[in-house]
């Protein structure tokens, strides 16, 4: 069993103050994993005070100096590649195939970032003025636990991009990989205070960190409603905020599309990290003609997705995180067939074989109309909604007749007529044919989905302050 007893702050581990702790549970069989002990508010406060003093010098850096913490960071968390995507796996229950994914886009996040600082222009003139942007402060970082280690990275990295300092708030459920992360931030030899980590509970350590009137800017990933009270409680302090929310993905199967080949996408992108995914496409959106040809299509897609252990390189969907999780999600699949949708595959219950374990079974309703609630309330889970339409305007009219606006999908062969749908639909990302994600590309949602934009130029604005300067 994995004893984590050691939190980050003014660059060096700590014990905490705090003396709650928590169990680290397997997703898989139920076994102890570890224990962690969390921080408490006296612990926040200390590494909000390491951060603001750190800020006075870091904030004075030069684009070079951060670029070269960026290398050091990228090297560092490169070397404990099969490290953390083992972790990633025996933690949270991510498959082979996703947390590998997920390793990728923690070192691309860093060198994405490295790439808009080489160009990113500080001083600009506009008119008469010179317009100086300057580092917003000390950030608080908020991260969920489906990806923790790179959401970390990317926030992170573009805090420091900006000159700015952190403290860090993961999930507690991701104490394991949070501690590899940890140990490789130290070894980049980042100076001390510009990051600092507490594990802890969300109503403690984020509290402080959403009121401390230390704290600049708030950077979070997580869930609509705590990112609503974050927004109220920030709001005291005028805090500057990005919020990465929840959402109900559209996906649109147009008519021109090769099912063959855009049902199976269909299934992918709703059931990627094990359905764990705020851009999941979890609203599939056909043409009311061909749903028996759909129907066919989607039992053989779904019965050929493997479900089981996560460390297997063949398996396409592993474990929910934990047993709360698991019985929300059953509590939904419970709903939608109460709420007169029809069950094509799936179901209640754990797959025969996998009761030892949080697994779902993946699962698809049809018949079901946008009212439902499970086609409006994000699952967090594998289960997919068949919605039928008539014309392309309902279809569109669907997809946006939601209070999310993260992420969005569109497939068919008319490439031309595919993107005007995209740009009719009102959502942060559209992709077309398929999942695609470019950390050099704004990233964030409409409406209930967030505010702000992360990655690229966009994310790296939003760590920024301009200062105008007329003489």
């Amino acid at each position: 069993m994995k004893i984590i007893d050691k939190i980050y702050i003014n660059g060096q581990f700590v014990t905490p103050h705090g003396s709650e702790t928590f169990d680290l549970i397997s997703p898989v069989n139920q076994e102890l994993l570890g224990r962690v002990t969390l921080g408490d508010e006296t612990d926040t406060i200390n590494a909000i005070a390491a951060a603001k003093a750190a800020f006075k010098t870091f904030s004075q850096t030069s684009r070079e100096e951060r670029i070269a913490y960026l290398e050091k960071m990228y090297a560092a968390i490169e070397k404990r590649k099969e490290e953390m995507i083992a972790t990633m796996i025996r933690e949270y229950g991510g498959t082979q195939q996703f947390a590998s994914g997920s390793f990728a886009y923690t070192l691309s996040s860093i060198s994405s970032n490295i790439a808009v600082l080489r160009d990113f222009p500080f001083e600009q003139t506009l008119g008469s003025a010179t317009v100086l942007l300057e580092p917003v402060g000390v950030v608080g970082i908020i991260t969920p636990w489906n990806a923790s280690n790179s959401f970390i990275a990317n926030k992170l990295s573009t805090a420091i991009a900006a000159g700015c300092t952190a403290v860090i708030k993961p999930s507690e459920m991701s104490a394991m990989q949070t501690q590899l992360m940890m140990e490789a931030l130290h070894e980049a030899g980042l100076p001390a205070g510009v990051f600092n980590i507490v594990n802890g509970l969300g109503a403690v350590v984020g509290a402080e960190i959403t009121r401390n009137t230390a704290i600049s800017k708030i950077s979070f990933t997580g869930s609509t409603a705590v990112g609503k009270s974050i927004a109220r409680d920030g709001a005291d302090t005028v805090k500057r905020i990005t919020l990465e929310l929840g959402g109900k993905s559209p996906n649109i199967i147009m008519e021109d599309a090769n099912l063959a080949e855009a049902i199976p996408l269909s299934v992918a992108a709703a059931f990627m990290n094990n359905g764990q995914a705020c851009i999941a496409a979890t609203r599939l959106l056909v043409p009311a003609s061909k749903m028996e040809e759909v129907k066919s299509l989607l039992r053989t897609a779904v019965a050929n997705v493997k479900v089981g252990d996560p460390s297997d390189p063949a398996t396409q969907v592993g474990p929910m995180i934990s047993k709360k999780q698991f019985e929300r999600v059953q509590g939904y699949i419970q709903l939608g067939i109460a709420e007169g949708a029809t069950l094509l595959i799936g179901g209640p219950g754990q797959p025969a074989g996998l009761e030892k374990g949080n697994f779902v079974q993946p699962t698809v309703f049809v018949d079901v109309n946008n009212n439902m609630r499970i086609a409006r309330e994000e699952i967090f889970g594998p289960v997919l909604s068949v919605i039928p339409y008539h014309t392309l305007e309902e279809a569109i009219d669907i997809a946006n007749d939601t209070t999310y606006g993260l992420a969005a999908y569109v497939q068919g062969t008319d490439i031309a007529k595919a993107k005007k749908v995209a740009a009719k639909l009102e959502a942060g990302r559209v992709a077309i044919n398929g999942f695609k994600h470019d950390p050099m590309a704004p990233f964030g949602g409409f409406k209930q989905s967030g505010l702000g934009r992360e990655f690229g130029v966009y994310g790296l604005e939003a760590y920024l302050e301009p200062k105008t300067i007329l003489s």
